[in-house]
């Protein structure tokens, strides 16, 4: 599932076989881009913000995509075979002389200017993994509303950049504190940045995200994905259930023992 760490390995592959060289194929697979083209510009920079991808060109435009759940960009080499997917899911080509860069399932393709890209990333917070990182803006805007489930808080990109359903789960495992619990109750609250950045750190090279430190596959997190199964911790079963407001819910992962606090809905 894309997060931080995600588009961050994401951006390091297409800036390096895109960057500073002119595209000689552009083709932008949605409506409102039919008629845009990139061909002979050079690409400048290829830069993430938070889950949000910047492809900067010259001329002052930026491609601007995200993966949201299961987009992705795939990387060739000439006469290499495209493998990320069915052709009629793919939204974008850009190429050069020595390098493919496809974009499959992208929900979100944008071209704007690159003096507008606050438009589409200025609402963000903090990026753990960006240049602008700050623990004490993130700490602050996730305290502004204390009533709110720590689980929706971390989630709220406008609070802090980068953290998605796996980290919000194991970030609250990790703290030992329920996801459900209101994000004002949480003791020490500035051990959520400090934590949150040494796991996207921790990853942000790795190609497989671990939590745990265990190379097993089955054993890398400690609850994301293991409903019904022993807590790594303590053996107790881990429970899952959506969380957030009306149509806005995300699956949430938990151990009932390990975590305190509240612990969400009943089990149907």
């Amino acid at each position: 599932m894309p997060e931080g760490d995600t588009v961050w390995q994401t951006a390091q592959r297409l800036h390096q076989a895109l960057a500073g060289s002119p595209l000689t194929r552009s083709d932008l697979r949605v409506p409102r881009l039919a008629t845009a083209d990139l061909t002979g510009r050079q690409v400048l920079e290829v830069v993430p913000r938070g889950k949000h991808l910047l492809t900067r060109v010259e001329g002052g435009l930026t491609l601007h995509s995200h993966l949201r759940m299961d987009g992705s960009w795939q990387v060739y080499g000439p006469g290499e075979r495209w493998r990320g997917g069915p052709h009629h899911q793919i939204r974008a080509i850009l190429a050069t002389a020595a390098h493919t860069a496809v974009g499959y399932r992208l929900p979100v393709l944008d071209l704007l200017r690159t003096g507008d890209e606050d438009k589409v990333v200025g609402h963000l917070g903090p990026d753990l993994l960006g240049p602008d990182w700050d623990p004490d803006e993130a700490l602050r805007r996730l305290l502004a509303d204390p009533s709110r489930p720590l689980g929706e808080a971390l989630l709220d990109q406008r609070n802090l950049a980068g953290i998605g359903n796996v980290y919000k789960s194991e970030l609250c495992f990790v703290l030992r504190v329920s996801p459900w619990l209101p994000i004002g109750e949480v003791s020490s609250p500035e051990r959520l940045v400090v934590h949150a950045k040494k796991l996207l750190e921790a990853n942000r090279n790795r190609r497989a995200r671990v939590t745990t430190a265990e190379p097993r596959p089955d054993r890398r997190l400690w609850v994301y994905g293991r409903p019904g199964r022993p807590c790594l911790r303590c053996g107790t079963p881990v429970r899952a259930a959506d969380q957030g407001r009306a149509g806005q819910e995300r699956s949430t992962f938990w151990c009932p023992s390990c975590q305190a606090g509240p612990q969400g809905p009943a089990p149907s």
